[in-house]
């Protein structure tokens, strides 16, 4: 078997992790945007994008380093390498296609592994629905959005510690020679505070416990948030299971992290032309230094 297929869960060490962040003061947001870019053109259906990508064959990938954003309160340490993480969670089904280049040299970085966190369709993470409200508002030791508590470098991971041991939407997949790492998920909602977003990190140096099915060692040079354009979250948010979600839904111009980071848009089309709920495939070029830490 691949080890790319593989499940199962482990870190490279929490403290490595959360002391980076904390030595970035959580946010880094003066470095440039990020490849990538628009959504679905052509408004609800049947619109089309290029997906920009390194097996594509679309042009060369950008080497602009991508902006740091914050871990937010729910990231876990579990680091299970599978490719399919949705664990029979409802949804509109997404692909989500990232590739890895050197922001120095605009080369593909093979075996970086791309480790993805996000709420499911209801706004609930894995590790804490019984932590959170319907929707997935604010849980009753404070407000541990993941929204920053000031300008930058404020504050906003506030980690909270897991509930339950649920692992739905959370996985870890390395680069292929290409750069470019797939994760089967779905569409994710939205809960109390902030816009539809994909969290993800970039672990560079580690390997593949085969046997546990986990990524271990090696260190972070990335965490940052992927976002979905506003036309095609209205039209998301108009299907099942997503309209059953009562909590306002804050748009991309209301969302703090995404306006102070200025980048982190999916290129999205749709799987079957006409049909958004049949599957969408999401597309991104994160530019990392390997070297950072």
């Amino acid at each position: 078997m691949d080890e790319n297929e593989q499940d199962g869960p482990a870190p490279c060490t929490r403290l490595s992790r959360r002391a980076a962040l904390t030595a970035m003061g959580g946010v880094g947001l003066t470095v440039g945007a990020v490849a990538g870019g628009v959504v679905l053109s052509g408004g609800a259906e049947g619109g089309t994008a290029t997906p920009v990508s390194a097996t594509s064959g679309a042009k060369r990938p950008s080497c602009v380093l991508t902006p740091e954003t914050i871990e937010g309160p729910y990231y876990l340490d579990y680091e299970m390498v599978r490719r399919t993480i949705t664990e029979d969670r409802p949804g509109v089904p997404l692909i989500l296609r990232t590739t890895v280049v050197d922001s120095r040299t605009c080369r593909p970085i093979p075996r970086a592994a791309v480790d993805i966190w996000h709420c499911d369709a209801g706004g609930v993470y894995s590790g804490y629905e019984g932590n959170t409200l319907p929707g997935g508002g604010t849980p009753p030791t404070g407000t541990p959005t993941d929204a920053p508590t000031g300008p930058p470098p404020g504050g906003g991971d506030m980690h909270q510690e897991p509930v339950n041991d649920l692992t739905f939407l959370r996985g870890v997949q390395l680069a292929d020679g290409h750069g470019a790492a797939e994760f089967a998920t779905v569409y994710p909602g939205w809960y109390q505070g902030r816009a539809l977003h994909i969290h993800v990190k970039v672990h560079i140096g580690g390997k593949v416990d085969r046997q546990k099915k986990t990524y271990t060692g090696g260190h972070v040079s990335h965490t940052g948030q992927l976002f979905f354009a506003e036309d095609l979250a209205e039209k998301i948010a108009a299907l099942s299971p997503y309209k059953d979600d009562t909590v306002e839904r804050v748009k991309l111009d209301d969302d703090f992290i995404y306006q102070q980071a200025d980048s982190g848009l999916l290129t999205i089309r749709p799987l079957h032309k006409g049909r958004i709920e049949r599957g969408l495939l999401a597309t991104i070029t994160l530019g990392v230094d390997p070297t950072a830490t």
